[in-house]
């Protein structure tokens, strides 16, 4: 079933965490097993670097702590070996991190160079994403990775119903669209041309952390704006090239975009006010940050709207 959630303010940063934790958590019972944030705060000149050294189906036996460890310090290794200049290297958890970079290469580089050591996945790279995501309620995930207080302009959120691939860090959304920095994902729904688009994503040279279909919507979406499409046309085409039942929300550094499939048959509710633009899967999330009475309406079938900052 799942649920999606976006929110975008246009007068500058907000608390931004807490707002996207008190929709998610009001839709927890969408999706019981994840929950994923993809937040953004005002580009900075230096790289953050969101990732893992374990998974939850990397065996917790006698040598987990030992591996964990050998992990991080393989990290910054081969961060050192390209070059990239550790500014700060904040412990989230015992498996995740948050790295800042003082790095002017190929981001591609340090994503291939990391996802190369075993259990190590990139959840996010660039100059204003942020992705944070695991198992359990929102309220569980913002304590543990300390979001209450992450102050942005914008984010999408998702609690996930696992339907087909595992219960895990990596099939949980948001997906961030390597190896293009700064834009992300979340859907609700089904592709079922999903093996077609992997099959031709993958001979273009894109890799794939999951067997989740949104990180298809990601990619595709960058791929298309790479080739120099606005956000707003690559949603477009995607509607008529992605086959499904679908409604997916993109972010990127500065804009938020919804797509409804033709038949829209998953659900989708949106505020516009006049500095800040809400949507979710259910009203009952948007009315969890706005204490006044609103009116919402549902986007029509095949639409495509965006909104920048």
């Amino acid at each position: 079933m799942c649920g999606i959630a976006g929110i975008i303010y246009k007068d500058g940063e907000h608390n931004i965490g807490q707002d996207m934790t008190r929709m998610l958590q009001s839709m927890k019972h969408r999706g019981p097993d994840s929950t994923g944030y993809a937040l953004y705060a005002k580009p900075t000149e230096h790289v953050v670097m969101r990732y893992t050294v374990a998974n939850t189906t990397t065996p917790r036996d006698y040598e987990f702590q030992g591996r964990l460890k050998r992990n991080r310090a393989e990290v910054e290794s081969r961060l050192a070996r390209l070059d990239a200049k550790i500014v700060s290297n904040e412990k989230e958890t015992d498996y995740a991190f948050r790295v800042t970079l003082d790095y002017s290469g190929d981001l591609k580089q340090i994503a291939d160079q990391i996802e190369d050591i075993p259990d190590c996945e990139v959840l996010s790279l660039g100059h204003s994403l942020e992705i944070i995501k695991d198992l359990g309620d929102a309220e569980t995930v913002c304590a543990q990775y300390h979001l209450d207080t992450f102050s942005g302009t914008h984010a999408i959120g998702h609690v996930r119903m696992a339907t087909e691939s595992d219960v895990d860090i990596s099939g949980a959304h948001p997906y961030w669209a390597y190896p293009f920095s700064d834009i992300a994902v979340v859907h609700n729904g089904q592709l079922t041309n999903y093996f077609q688009w992997r099959r031709r994503l993958e001979r273009s040279g894109h890799r794939f952390n999951s067997e989740c279909d949104s990180e298809i919507i990601a990619v595709y979406l960058a791929e298309k704006m790479s080739e120099g499409m606005s956000l707003e046309d690559a949603m477009r085409l995607s509607l008529d090239e992605l086959d499904g039942v679908f409604t997916y929300l993109c972010v990127t550094a500065d804009a938020l975009g919804m797509a409804k499939d033709e038949m829209a048959a998953k659900p989708l509710v949106l505020f516009e006010g006049e500095n800040m633009i809400v949507m979710a899967s259910e009203e009952m999330a948007i009315r969890a940050i706005i204490d006044h009475e609103i009116d919402t309406y549902d986007p029509y079938e095949g639409e495509v709207m965006v909104w920048t900052r």
